[in-house]
């Protein structure tokens, strides 16, 4: 740019003291000298820049963002803009289950968004552990799959060393210990496992980013989780009740999970489409789907 100046050009780009008047050049940047040419790139006008260091005195060539002249003078350019790069997105959902005396629910809707677009109707946030055990994630995609494949390689590496599945605490430890190796850039991951334990009885856990974790009766975590826990302590619970809590089957308990999804759904935009019901009790796993609003 120096090179291609003209000797007064050159002059005033070396003078910082100079008063430039050269109006008959390119466009001129908001409070830069008119000799300066005009780039371009891919997020719009670039003006090149001179070596002078603004020194915090007023300059009558320039005006303020309402037309007044005088403001502080910028000698390169525009101002700077600051440009961020995340490494997490939202991909929205929400995940639920529920322990019974023999039998785990775990319900999760199928909608992948991403800010105000829906990328997918059709997407499970469940993932197979073993045949008594299921993970339900939401969150970053990418962090839940990558996260997945992690303990798919953790689960064939004991397979092939005990010749058996892992229990269902196991897997719960397992978990654990994952997403704390990875405290320090944790998986955007928020997690709900849910399976029967060695004694054949329901057991729900509920994790936070970095593996810690609790057995609990009833959870839920994503975008919709303050509308679901509040109806799941209440409901099933029994939080806060004088009658005596209710034995409730694997079925009566899929139908409250579908009044719960419901009423998520009018509130919470990433919710939405269809539930995916997965029932695990010691005949196997049996699969349900309810659907919800599409908008």
């Amino acid at each position: 740019l120096f090179q291609s100046c003209t000797p007064e050009q050159r002059h005033c780009r070396a003078s910082p003291h100079t008063h430039y008047s050269y109006s008959r050049f390119t466009t001129m940047a908001p409070n830069q000298p008119t000799f300066l040419p005009v780039m371009a790139n891919s997020e719009g006008p670039v003006y090149a820049t001179t070596d002078i260091v603004s020194d915090g005195r007023k300059d009558d060539r320039a005006t303020t963002s309402s037309g007044v002249a005088g403001s502080d003078y910028h000698p390169h350019g525009v101002p700077a803009i600051q440009h961020g790069f995340s490494p997490y997105e939202f991909n929205g959902g929400t995940v639920a289950a529920v322990a019974g005396e023999d039998y785990v629910v775990i319900a999760a809707d199928t909608r992948l968004s991403s800010g105000y677009e829906i990328l997918s109707r059709n997407t499970s946030k469940q993932h197979t552990l073993t045949t008594k055990c299921i993970l339900a994630s939401a969150g970053c995609k990418t962090d839940v799959e990558q996260l997945q494949s992690v303990l798919d390689i953790y689960m064939k590496m004991y397979e092939h060393n005990h010749r058996k599945s892992m229990s269902t605490p196991s897997v719960a430890q397992l978990l654990g210990n994952t997403l704390y190796r990875k405290r320090f850039f944790p998986y955007y991951a928020f997690n709900v496992m849910g399976g029967l334990d060695p004694q054949g009885q329901g057991a729900v856990y509920s994790y936070d980013a970095i593996g810690s974790f609790e057995r609990t009766q009833v959870s839920a975590t994503g975008s919709g989780q303050a509308y679901i826990i509040p109806f799941l302590d209440n409901v099933i619970g029994n939080r806060n009740r004088l009658q005596e809590k209710p034995n409730l089957s694997a079925a009566e308990v899929v139908e409250l999970l579908k009044d719960a999804y419901v009423s998520c759904g009018e509130r919470d935009i990433y919710t939405g489409d269809q539930v995916e019901f997965s029932v695990i009790t010691a005949a196997g796993i049996e699969k349900s789907y309810f659907s919800l609003k599409a908008d």
